[in-house]
């Protein structure tokens, strides 16, 4: 597996050589732009606007900052290599927080933590931070930018998070409401969260849609058309104490669903006594 970034942990005067590997794979399925007429494939070409759109080299491109309209200065590799610190290449970290500090919406890329050395020191806290709770909250250089990180660890692996920084995240655009809650009602949604309350297993979580997708392309190669999926019509409930109840009706017949469908056990006869 490729890595994402090379250099080195830091906490304390305690240094970790590591890599950190991508722990996401997405599974996308990619479509080409097609010219309907001809079906021939669209292409992406980059040309230079002041040379009559001549084309333009991969190596021939460099970054350039416009300062004043039609002024640029450049900027290649090199120049961002020289801009990094000795401490720009690692990871280091700042503090440790609890994990329910973080608000979520402050989560952007996860990562695998792999030792490249050291391993002593980072079986030693990585079992220190999954048993104190903690996480390390850091900063590095990845790229041409500096990114905040979140260092925790789950069940022995340790990974990092990007974070967004404060001043990226939008305020959120709610509107304010005064609506008064009834307490019967509070009592009864409570109900509905509690009964639809169950340990988290991803493995039972998949990508129903891109299947759907899969199977359309099946069916198009095929020369068959796509059919849609038919599924129950749900009838909205205008009144909130209706809806709620109706939930909650739903939720019990799930429920009896289940019981019904356990396997009983068996029972013996002895002496005409069911045992």
């Amino acid at each position: 597996m490729a890595y994402s970034f090379k250099g080195g942990l830091n906490f304390g005067f305690v240094y970790i050589p590591i890599e950190l590997h991508a722990s996401i794979k997405e599974h996308n399925i990619g479509f080409n732009m097609i010219d309907k007429n001809t079906m021939s494939r669209i292409k992406y070409v980059k040309t230079c606007v002041d040379c009559d759109d001549k084309l333009v080299r991969n190596e021939d491109i460099v970054k350039g900052y416009e300062y004043e309209k039609d002024k640029y200065v450049i900027f290649d590799d090199k120049d961002f290599d020289k801009l990094k610190s000795k401490k720009d290449e690692n990871i280091n970290i700042l503090q440790f927080v609890k994990l329910d500090e973080i608000d979520p919406v402050y989560y952007d890329k996860p990562y695998y933590v792999v030792p490249k050395g050291a391993n002593k020191a980072f079986d030693l806290f990585a079992k220190a931070l999954e048993k104190q709770g903690k996480v390390g909250i850091a900063k590095s250089v990845i790229g041409t930018k500096e990114v905040l990180l979140a260092l925790r660890v789950k069940d022995g692996k340790m990974f990092v998070n990007t974070l967004h920084y404060y001043d990226e995240v939008q305020p959120c655009p709610k509107v304010e409401s005064n609506e008064k809650i009834d307490a019967q009602e509070l009592k009864m949604a409570t109900a509905i969260i509690d009964g639809m309350t169950k340990p988290l297993k991803m493995t039972e979580f998949v990508d129903e849609y891109q299947q759907r997708v899969q199977d359309a392309i099946v069916a198009k190669i095929n020369g068959k058309q796509i059919v849609a999926p038919k599924a129950k019509e749900e009838k909205s409930v205008a009144n909130l104490m209706d809806a709620l109840a109706k939930s909650l009706q739903a939720l019990e017949k799930d429920k009896q669903k289940i019981i019904n469908k356990s396997p009983r056990k068996k029972t013996q006869k002895v002496g005409g006594i069911e045992k």
